[in-house]
């Protein structure tokens, strides 16, 4: 029930799942908001704190998501052979593209050498820093990524309803429900 099966998600996964796919939409949708802040806002600087901290704990999950994925089956995909390695795909670029976001993200919070303060619970390091037009590249690239990726996970969610209603896999439901066979 917590691990993966060839029937289906474990709990771990489906958690990690939506717990990513949440915690993204909402750093978007902040990330977004906090462009139009004026600099005598109140959430002129906490908007950003609270969104580096956020992001470096996603980032965190996504890596030991990563890894736990890595570690267990994967469920038999559905439809032909095509549609499995096009689903294979597109989870591949979901994961490269939401990595991408978040490296940029750290790199431009870390541009000036400072680390990254989460929720002043702990610091991450600037380990790359101090690179020509560091934060200005991170960041055209962190806008740009985070606009693919959101464009993906609208997809990725297109084809999962399609799958579910269309089709009539459990694609969904195994997102869901976790399978104990």
């Amino acid at each position: 029930m917590w691990g993966n099966t060839q029937a289906g998600w474990g709990i771990i996964s489906i958690m990690l799942h939506w717990l990513s796919a949440i915690t993204i939409v909402g750093l978007f949708a902040l990330g977004w908001w906090m462009t139009g802040l004026g600099y005598y806002d109140p959430w002129y600087n906490l908007g950003p704190w609270v969104h580096r901290s956020i992001g470096m704990l996603l980032f965190a999950a996504t890596l030991a998501r990563i890894a736990w994925r890595l570690s267990q089956p994967t469920p038999w995909g559905h439809g032909g052979r095509l549609a499995i390695l096009m689903a294979h795909l597109g989870h591949v670029m979901l994961y490269v593209i939401l990595l991408v976001v978040m490296t940029t993200g750290y790199l431009i919070s870390t541009a000036d050498g400072s680390g990254i303060s989460v929720f002043g619970w702990f610091v991450v390091p600037a380990l790359v820093h101090g690179l020509p037009q560091q934060s200005v590249i991170a960041g055209d690239l962190h806008w740009y990524s985070a606009w693919a990726l959101m464009l993906l996970a609208v997809g990725h969610s297109l084809a999962a309803f399609k799958h579910h209603f269309h089709d009539r896999y459990d694609t969904l439901r195994r997102m869901l429900k976790p399978t104990s066979r």
